[in-house]
């Protein structure tokens, strides 16, 4: 594959991925007790459907389980950002945050909301957690962390622990002397310059672990186009925080339910192994 097409390939998958995420109507009614802010970027209407049965979490499920469990009326907003949902779909109200822990936590500092952790989504593996994945072009000479010395790094936003806080940590740790380069709003965008600037440039791009399997899954890059060097500690992946101003009574009540949806029918359509679990249970990949 060319580079042209490389980049041409990477642009339609950006187009594709965050179009995706436009115009997508809430779920349930508008005098719903609770309104579950749903910023999951493997939930369905965030996500491109490349790959079968992979970052197509249906919320739509959760909502209706969460009613039939606790009488409760329940509407999903979904959105890439809490300040944006509070502004527009969501009109003000966030009972429960469903998203990356790290952006969950950048964006209710801007909203000045109070949110309290209260469980963690396990993927397919049973894990909690992601990690920063450091690649390269396949025919970049580089072959670990140790090798990069003097290379520029795209990194992902701030808010993103693993492509951004978790990666710069591992290289000062290895003591790797690197020079900053664009901070990239996606990993399709980090991808995509990588490719655009080829071996004319020491590069290399941080993407998160669950992107992977999209990038290669929607013919933006062929398998073995990019090369993983290395990678970051891991950080917590999906988290449930909760209003802080919700009763103790409502905030049992979430957590509680979370906690029992074991059904291989909710599990399914969560794309998930084991469910929600209690928030810090678990600490490192399984």
């Amino acid at each position: 594959m060319t580079i042209a097409r490389v980049v041409t390939s990477l642009w339609s998958f950006v187009v594709m991925f965050v179009g995706s995420a436009i115009g997508v109507d809430p779920y349930g009614p508008a005098d719903a007790d609770w309104t579950i802010v749903v910023m999951d970027p493997m939930a369905a209407p965030l996500a491109c459907d490349c790959v079968q049965g992979y970052a197509q979490r249906k919320y739509e499920r959760l909502a209706d389980y969460l009613a039939d469990k606790t009488g409760k009326k329940v509407r999903v907003v979904w959105s890439e950002s809490l300040t944006k949902a509070l502004a527009e779909e969501a009109a003000g109200k966030a009972h429960i945050v469903i998203g990356k822990d790290s952006v969950i936590r950048h964006d209710a500092k801007s909203s000045k909301r109070d949110l309290l952790p209260m469980a963690q989504l396990t993927d397919m593996q049973g894990s909690v957690m992601q990690r920063g994945l450091f690649v390269v072009l396949k025919d970049d000479p580089a072959a670990t962390l140790l090798d990069i010395e003097g290379y520029s790094i795209l990194w992902g936003p701030e808010d993103c622990d693993e492509k951004s806080a978790a990666p710069r940590e591992t290289l000062k740790e290895l003591e790797v002397e690197i020079v900053n380069g664009n901070e990239c709003a996606s990993c399709s965008i980090a991808a995509k310059q990588l490719a655009a600037d080829g071996l004319t440039k020491k590069q290399v791009a941080v993407i998160s672990s669950y992107a992977a399997p999209l990038l290669e899954g929607c013919g933006t890059i062929k398998k073995g186009d990019l090369r993983i060097i290395g990678n970051s500690d891991d950080v917590p992946f999906i988290s449930v925080f909760a209003d802080a101003n919700l009763a103790k009574a409502e905030l049992d009540t979430i957590a509680r339910a979370l906690l029992q949806m074991k059904s291989q029918e909710m599990l399914t359509a969560l794309e998930t192994k084991e469910g929600f679990v209690l928030y810090g249970s678990q600490k490192k990949s399984q």
